[in-house]
């Protein structure tokens, strides 16, 4: 039986799942929308990625290997793992099992470290570009991007299967209504992932990037180099886009992940758990929407991102007519 009463706060419509009462107010409905349009603008915007990615034929397809990483990562996390917290958030209560619980926990720190390896990987491209300009073509072919991805995603999911095998029992979050792995469980699992997953990625990001800024530095204040070829070919690989919209892209996935990694280790460090359902609610999705993220970074920071966006969307609406325009489009902006 469903019914509904008003009371001077909000209204509350209550009802039976199972022979258990539950009690729908429009708190647990304005986040379960929340969560809906987030899952939406995930599936939307990374499949439009994707689509623009493989449809371009133009330069720099080295890169485009590492976005259609991330861009494939983002859209499983919106297919399999967001949607499924949509009905949690409305009913407070996971409904699906705990087997379905153990997988989307295996996917979300499975996904999650595919993103982070794949950051590890763009940090190490754009160093590459500075620091050899000369030989980058050649030390950074596209087939050999293709397998460090494969190797990337092999590796995270066989890295992350304890969890997936039974050794450590699902965990349902009933304040951010998504199952996420109870690591205070399995310490020394926890340590060694942390080790092998964020250790040799933070420290290449910050040693690469660190790199790419001093010598951009040094270029802007002048100092003489004494190859003039390497000069001039540093010189234009600095001027690329995509050093700034890959380092967005990893500032943007850090600030989102951050604020949920400080609250975890206070709480661990301290013991004090922090009962506002808002807040931890907010912290978890904030994680999730730099999922989104992606896509605002490439439009904005990314002209050639911008460029096969439109020979996508011409190609879409003029077929081979629109094919021939956006093939012109592409040699006038390599001219």
């Amino acid at each position: 039986m469903i019914r509904a009463r008003d009371t001077s706060t909000m209204l509350v419509i209550s009802g039976t799942h199972n022979g258990t009462e539950m009690v729908f107010t429009l708190e647990s409905l304005a986040q379960a929308g929340v969560i809906f349009i987030m899952a939406l603008a995930i599936i939307i915007t990374n499949i439009l990625i994707i689509a623009t990615l493989l449809n371009f034929r133009g330069p720099s397809e080295v890169m485009n290997c590492y976005l259609l990483s991330l861009a494939v990562a983002d859209l499983l996390c919106g297919l399999l793992v967001v949607p499924l917290s949509v009905y949690p958030a409305i009913v407070k209560l996971w409904v699906y099992g705990d087997i379905i619980c153990r997988l989307v926990g295996y996917l979300e720190v499975t996904l999650w470290a595919v993103t982070v390896y794949t950051f590890m990987w763009i940090s190490v491209d754009r160093y590459l570009a500075v620091r050899k300009p000369l030989r980058y073509e050649t030390l950074q072919t596209k087939t050999r991007c293709q397998c460090w991805m494969a190797f990337t995603w092999i590796s995270a999911a066989m890295l992350c299967s304890p969890p997936l095998l039974g050794l450590n029992e699902p965990a349902y979050d009933s304040e951010a209504y998504i199952c996420m792995l109870k690591w205070s469980n399995m310490a020394a699992y926890s340590v060694t992932l942390a080790i092998l997953i964020l250790g040799p990625s933070l420290i290449t990001i910050v040693y690469t990037y660190t790199y790419i800024f001093r010598m951009r530095n040094k270029l802007r204040s002048g100092v003489p180099f004494h190859d003039k070829e390497y000069a001039t070919a540093l010189s234009e690989s600095l001027s690329n886009p995509s050093h700034m919209m890959s380092f967005a892209l990893v500032v943007a996935f850090w600030l989102s992940w951050t604020p949920y990694i400080a609250v975890k280790i206070y709480e661990y460090r301290t013991g004090k758990f922090n009962n506002t359902q808002l807040l931890h609610f907010g912290i978890v999705w904030l994680g999730f929407l730099n999922s989104f993220w992606k896509s605002i970074i490439l439009i904005t920071l990314s002209p050639q991102f911008r460029l096969a966006l439109r020979i996508f969307c011409m190609t879409i609406c003029c077929r081979y007519k629109g094919r021939m325009q956006a093939e012109l489009i592409g040699m006038e902006a390599d001219d």
